[in-house]
């Protein structure tokens, strides 16, 4: 069992790279910094909360795990 703050941090560390990686696609794809960025900050802020959300989903369900 994994405790929320470490599944936030996790979807925190996650994002970050995410982000960076959006950002130089909505670079390439706009040719513009700020729209960009733009993008990559709609879709960090979106792929951070998904993500938690489906951490916290699977932590309820008891499928596949081996008993400690």
């Amino acid at each position: 069992m994994e405790s929320r703050a470490r599944i936030a941090i996790k979807a925190l560390t996650w994002q970050l790279l995410g982000l960076v990686v959006m950002l130089g696609i909505g670079l390439a794809f706009t040719g513009s910094l700020s729209a960009g960025g733009g993008i990559a900050l709609v879709s960090g802020v979106t792929g951070y909360l998904c993500y938690f959300l489906h951490e916290m989903a699977w932590e309820r369900i008891g499928w596949g795990r081996k008993p400690r």
